[in-house]
């Protein structure tokens, strides 16, 4: 292991799986994805039969909140001890490019551990590694019992840097042909290909670090963000899985005290991508609400008053149409999808910047107050459609927001508000491929 502390990264021991496994039934989605979904997850099982599975060594979120899911924990953990006994995994120290194509549309990505230490996700946070959107404590303690002594961590967290001149990444992708292609496989279920490169010349190695490093200047920073010495350098955020690295944090500030600083769970396995990639798209994520026990649009309209004007649409285009092609500043549109059909809510003079954070503000109140049963967070028109106009549902839809805003938004005003904004649809999520032992 090497570690570069000034950038809070370190060239980890990676662990892939032999190459007698078959890679395809290794390899599953994050465990975040498809959570309203269960038959998703019943066909990734039926995939992967009795195959050594990265599926037996997480807990898809969908079981997390049912008795099944503690059975499921400690599986997973059983499960980790038996692969590293049975000697499944090949260790490979260095960095590796990730290829991931999907939906037509192709981005790199950058295998390193980031170092918790210079991580901080609470709000107001000046640290190197930042979360981009509000982190809810109360969603970590089942998350903690997850990867609480467990021996090894599976990496679906992606982290952002905004490297316009493609400095990092972008160098290694264009020389495959000089690295060693580790794997290259079609992934289930149709959610596209995957290829890995180890990076393990030691001055394509160095050139990273030192690109790293440009990006993290502090003089450098201030010139590109327009900002003062007040604004700390902000290197590393959170793209997707911030609860998982929150996880992770909480886990070594516990055990820090007696294990010392070297040790593993100071770090934590990620995939870097470039905000710049053109094969990374910001896709919103929609709400829906279970178990209505209450008139949305009625809530809505005492919420909101006279700054709440509803309209009705014919069809489901109609109203993505109308909430996506929004611009007017002063008023934002939101979709309401319900048994009944479709409308689009325009709120004036709203308190959020983004109408993902007005209604998000309006929902935490009106689910506190036993409005509905539950609610989740879902990816695609389609599925949110779907899910909302089954009968005692409701579906928001909300537009995407521009990626080339998120660092300077980050540094100005803090975390955005959470499930503000997805990278790719669900199927574009990343695959647990990459291991890292944590003990």
């Amino acid at each position: 292991m090497k570690n570069h502390l000034s950038i809070g990264v370190q060239i980890a021991d990676i662990l892939l799986p032999e190459k007698s496994i078959d890679p395809q039934k290794w390899a599953v989605i994050a465990c975040d994805q498809f959570t309203s979904q269960p038959e998703y997850w019943q066909s990734v099982e039926e995939l992967a039969g009795n195959s050594p599975s990265t599926l037996n060594l997480i807990l898809p979120e969908v079981y997390l909140e049912k008795t099944e899911g503690q059975n499921r924990s400690r599986k997973t953990q059983q499960a980790m001890h038996k692969y590293l006994d049975d000697g499944l995994f090949e260790s490979r120290q260095g960095f590796i490019l990730v290829r991931r194509t999907a939906e037509g549309k192709t981005r790199h990505g950058l295998m390193l551990a980031l170092d918790l230490e210079r991580y901080d996700y609470h709000k107001g946070s000046q640290s190197l590694i930042r979360a981009t959107e509000g982190t809810i404590v109360e969603r970590l303690p089942p998350r903690i019992k997850i990867r609480e002594g467990a021996a090894l961590e599976l990496p679906h967290i992606l982290v952002l840097i905004d490297d316009p001149q493609r400095t990092v990444i972008e160098p290694l992708a264009a020389k495959t042909d000089l690295l060693e292609q580790i794997y290259n496989f079609e992934l289930m279920l149709g959610s596209g290909h995957l290829e890995g490169y180890f990076i393990s010349n030691p001055q394509m190695e160095q050139d990273v670090i030192s690109a790293l490093e440009a990006l993290a200047d502090p003089a450098g920073f201030r010139r590109k963000y327009g900002v003062g010495d007040d604004q700390g350098v902000l290197l590393f955020a959170m793209g997707d899985g911030n609860h998982s690295l929150a996880t992770a944090k909480a886990i070594w500030e516990k055990i820090k005290g007696q294990v010392g600083m070297d040790h593993p769970a100071r770090y934590a396995l990620v995939e870097v991508e470039n905000v710049h990639d053109e094969g990374l798209e910001f896709e919103p994520i929609h709400r829906v609400l279970f178990g209505l026990k209450s008139e949305l649009a009625a809530d809505l309209k005492e919420a909101f008053g006279e700054n709440l004007r509803l309209a009705a649409c014919q069809t489901k285009d109609d109203m993505v149409n109308i909430v996506n092609k929004q611009s007017d500043t002063n008023e934002q549109a939101i979709g309401l999808i319900t048994p009944q059909g479709f409308q689009v809510a325009f709120i004036r003079q709203p308190e959020f910047n983004l109408p993902v954070g007005t209604i998000q503000a309006f929902l935490d109140g009106w689910l506190k107050a036993g409005k509905a049963e539950s609610i989740d967070y879902v990816h695609g028109e389609d599925v949110v459609t779907r899910l909302g106009s089954q009968s005692g549902n409701a579906g928001i839809y909300l537009p995407a927001m521009n990626k080339s805003d998120l660092f300077k938004t980050v540094i100005l005003d803090g975390a955005l508000p959470r499930k503000t904004f997805s990278m790719g649809e669900a199927r574009e999520k990343r695959f647990y491929m990459e291991c890292r032992k944590i003990v």
